[in-house]
């Protein structure tokens, strides 16, 4: 791995209510805090598209839009001022609040002070106070954190990806585990959708489920190992919403969220950009995973 790789993963504290995220990403040592690099400078706004996918994910997309303030903050922040080598961020639930920290490996406990009004900066710890429930930096000062609360429940209007209304119909597709599984998934997803009478875009699920067949393909299955399999399950709800159901025989995939976010290749992301909601889970019997993608009835609008 060269040195200047991301390093990502997904883990569980025992504290935790869920899966949280944890990135960390190698400083570019051209940067000043006059003047981040082009790489430095990118990695806010791909902060931001991290946290997106991982509260839609968990069911908490009524908190993305301060979440991501609260991010583009605390990662601006730590880019221009911190010391260390790697910036550290982690996104995770735990009991009833969101947490999320950043880690500079500056010593140096960061202060809010007061902008004048035509300074351009200095405003990013004022707005993390004002805007978390809570905040605060570690006793080694390297990390700062702040936290939103969880107890009031996402918005009624607002659902996981995971969590749909009962299916009413559903059939299944027999793939081959191999290379032509994504083609044969789009030969036969149109006439399956047909029997279903699904009432929504049939290019955009066909598209959708040609995209979860072909990351499964490439990702899921171990080249030249013998009897492995991939299934798919078409399902209609009684809310009228799609489920396209792919299970590969790896129970792994460390950068789910990333790959939402168009971070770590561009097959989940299309998906998403044709309307799906995208969730992840391990079988049963942890010898595989299943992505699913929700989609709605009607048409999709790009």
């Amino acid at each position: 791995m060269t040195s200047n790789a991301v390093h990502t993963q997904t883990s569980v504290s025992p504290h935790c209510a869920r899966v949280g995220h944890e990135i960390s990403i190698p400083r570019d040592p051209a940067s000043t805090p006059a003047q981040l690099t082009e790489a430095d400078a990118a990695w806010p706004a791909r902060l931001r598209r991290i946290v997106r996918a991982a509260l839609n994910h968990w069911g908490r997309p009524d908190l993305a839009e301060t979440a991501e303030l609260l991010t583009t903050e605390l990662a601006t922040n730590a880019f221009r001022h911190g010391s260390g080598s790697d910036v550290d961020f982690r996104i995770y639930l735990e009991d009833d609040r969101l947490l999320i920290e950043v880690k500079d490996g500056s010593p140096l406990r960061p202060v809010p002070r007061c902008a004048g009004p035509d300074d351009e900066n200095g405003r990013g710890l004022l707005l993390v106070a004002a805007l978390a429930k809570s905040w605060g930096v570690s006793d080694d000062g390297t990390t700062t954190w702040c936290s939103l609360p969880l107890n009031e429940g996402p918005p009624d209007n607002m659902d996981s990806a995971a969590v749909t209304a009962p299916v009413s119909r559903e059939i299944p597709l027999q793939l081959p585990a191999n290379p032509s599984a994504a083609t044969h998934a789009r030969i036969s997803a149109r006439s399956t959708l047909t029997m279903l009478n699904w009432p929504g875009d049939i290019h955009a699920a066909i598209a959708v489920l040609h995209h979860l067949v072909d990351n499964a393909v490439r990702h899921g299955l171990t080249p030249g190992k013998a009897d492995q399999s991939l299934g798919a399950r078409l399902s209609i709800t009684e809310d009228h919403e799609l489920l396209i159901d792919v299970t590969d025989p790896n129970p792994k995939f460390p950068n789910f969220l990333d790959a939402v976010a168009g971070l770590d290749g561009r097959g989940l992301w299309n998906a998403g950009q044709l309307g799906a909601r995208l969730s992840m889970s391990v079988t049963s019997d942890f010898a595989g995973k299943t992505v699913r993608a929700v989609l709605k009835p009607g048409r999709v609008d790009l």
